[in-house]
């Protein structure tokens, strides 16, 4: 089943924050992502409800197997389309911010072909050609 744009993107900066924080909470969330805490609760709420994450009684967030799944999906995407609009050129906001709207739009089988394209067609500069 396909989730929304929107909670990959939560499940996405979970994982994130997980990697820097020795625990996320929904504040830490809303302040990383500048969304109101409200807005986070609810989102969290969902996810939880979805069985993509768990939540402590103190508040802490945990991606589920499947959570992580997802998440780690997306950020790979992210990391990758990211990398790739670098190397060609483009500045790192723009290419992060593209990358952003990339990582959700393509399926697997895209995904996989295009990053097996980017391996064997390494960006050569200007300068190197």
């Amino acid at each position: 089943m396909r989730i929304s744009e929107s909670s990959e993107d939560y499940l996405e900066r979970i994982l994130m924050l997980s990697e820097k924080l020795p625990v996320v909470r929904s504040v830490d969330i809303a302040n990383d992502m500048g969304y109101k805490k409200s807005s986070v609760s609810v989102a969290m709420k969902n996810l939880r409800q979805s069985g993509k994450i768990t939540v402590t009684p103190a508040g802490y967030i945990y991606l589920t197997p499947e959570g992580k799944k997802i998440a780690s999906m997306i950020y790979e995407r992210h990391k990758c389309f990211s990398k790739w609009l670098r190397e060609l050129g483009v500045d790192e906001t723009t290419a992060a911010n593209d990358a952003c709207h990339m990582e959700h739009a393509l399926s697997e089988q895209s995904f996989a072909a295009i990053k097996e394209y980017i391996s064997r067609h390494p960006v050569v500069s200007s300068e190197d050609a």
